[in-house]
């Protein structure tokens, strides 16, 4: 940072033209260029292999009429009409589980059109009703995961995004460890400035003068991002800077601290040409509530019947390893829903007598206001591969059984854990905790309880079954990368 603060002073001596430019623009638009190439490509793959499935499934040979590269291009239109191709170049975590309702949408027009078209886009007679189905759910796996493909690819390819922070020294610091490895996203932060230091050179930014010395910044930087806190600044000189950045071709994104509180789920409102934001109620309603509950209780017993056999195979192990000493279970007071405590089942990963071991270890705890050690030396061998693979977790679904858990939800903090947690974020309570959460794909043993504490806060304002679906999805390759363990 001290580098960076001494080339922006000389910036401002008057030595920006002996700095050597490089455009920046140049690079945002190879990098959005091989995004949207990469995406195309991936959907025009999908297309092909869902009828390539169908050949094999069936045993009948389809070929595509001149007619269907029509319908190939309709759907290319129709995708980057909602934004398909577009997203990415916005975002810094290009996901593609958030686009998945949009595929939705084109998976069922494609295979809609393929069902009613017939034998105008393929040879070989029309689609029977299986034969669309299978089409149709096809076409979303595949576009699904070879989006999901293309953007590795692409990340792979691409250099990392060049990010510029206007901000507090704290924030720019946080900003910093989050673009750092980070599986989802490719960045680097180049600099940082202090809100105290924007008005001078954004206001009336595009006059020649202020205008060059914010491109020569840029350029001498090869800044693609800039991130902006807006604290400290005034609507006016917030609008000034956004404007400026925007000139000289800086992609720009903002930190908004309202959305620490309310989250993302909001509505805009038009009242006479003013914008509003309407903020959802913090609670789930009952109807909520209920289809929770039931998504809960089917998935808990469908997948208590599935792991039987290994659950038995896991306590065998157990009891193996200790003998008679210890039981195969472990049964550990939480905190729950409004506050009321319960037993959380895990499969016994430690020593029977971890307990009375732990506070010898703490002076080796790795998180703040958590108890976590990375080589914690209690934990057995058979416990080192449970915990690895989370499989010590399975016997909570159990407790999801027992209406004192959930699939997805804020973490069960232990009862010297919750003690810590002050304020608005204890109405993280509002809901019940769930065997995964945001935190669990985060890493829990990295976040510091304070920070964990408001994202379980963020995720009971936001709450949404496909919001849960998604933290599942997440999950298994987080659990399969074993990460956070």
């Amino acid at each position: 940072m001290e580098v960076f603060n001494y080339r922006l002073r000389a910036l401002r001596g008057g030595t920006a033209a002996q700095t050597p430019v490089q455009s920046t623009g140049g690079s945002n638009l190879h990098r959005d260029m091989v995004f949207r190439r990469s995406l195309a490509l991936a959907d025009l793959v999908s297309l092909l292999l869902a009828f390539l499935l169908l050949e094999v499934a069936f045993d009948r040979s389809f070929k595509l009429t001149p007619l269907s590269f029509i319908g190939f291009v309709g759907l290319f239109v129709v995708a980057k009409v909602i934004g398909l191709y577009d997203r990415d170049q916005t975002l810094l975590h290009k996901t593609t589980l958030d686009e998945a309702p949009k595929l939705f949408q084109i998976a069922t027009l494609g295979a809609l059109c393929a069902w009613l078209a017939g034998g105008f886009v393929i040879s070989g007679g029309n689609l029977d009703r299986v034969e669309v189905l299978v089409f149709w759910v096809a076409l979303l796996v595949f576009l699904v995961l070879s989006r999901a493909g293309a953007r590795i690819l692409a990340l792979r390819v691409v250099s990392p995004e060049r990010c510029f922070f206007i901000g507090d020294t704290d924030s720019a610091a946080l900003i910093e460890s989050k673009l750092t490895g980070h599986q989802g996203f490719k960045a680097e932060l180049v600099g940082s400035i202090e809100p105290g230091e924007i008005p001078t050179w954004s206001t009336d930014a595009l006059s020649a003068p202020r205008l060059l010395e914010i491109r020569n910044l840029v350029r001498s930087l090869e800044i693609q991002r800039a991130i902006v806190a807006p604290d400290g600044l005034g609507p006016e000189a917030m609008l000034n800077l956004i404007c400026t950045l925007e000139a000289v071709d800086v992609k720009v994104s903002v930190l908004p601290r309202l959305l620490q509180v309310v989250g993302s789920s909001v509505e805009f409102d038009d009242l006479d040409g003013m914008n509003l934001m309407g903020i959802r109620h913090f609670a789930l309603s009952r109807s909520s509530a209920i289809v929770k509950r039931a998504f809960d209780l089917a998935v808990a017993l469908l997948g208590l019947l599935a792991v039987a056999p290994l659950m038995l195979l896991i306590a065998l192990a157990i009891k193996l390893e200790s003998g008679r000493r210890g039981p195969v279970f472990f049964r550990q007071r939480r905190v729950g829903k409004h506050g009321e405590h319960f037993g959380v089942y895990k499969f016994r990963t430690m020593v029977p007598d971890a307990d009375r071991l732990k506070d010898s270890l703490r002076h080796r705890n790795e998180t703040e206001g958590l108890f976590k050690i990375a080589d914690d030396p209690r934990v057995t061998r058979v416990g080192r591969l449970l915990r690895k693979s989370a499989l010590d977790e399975l016997p909570q679904l159990l407790n999801i059984v027992r209406g004192e858990m959930s699939l997805v939800g804020p973490r069960p903090l232990v009862v010297d854990e919750d003690e810590h947690v002050r304020g608005w974020f204890r109405r993280r309570l509002e809901l019940m905790p769930g065997m995964t959460g945001p935190w669990q794909i985060l890493g829990p043993s990295r976040v510091p309880l304070q920070e964990m504490v408001a994202i379980d806060y963020l995720y009971v304002a936001n709450w949404s079954l496909w919001g849960d679906a998604k933290i599942l999805l997440r999950t298994v390759p987080h659990v399969l990368g074993r990460r956070g363990l």
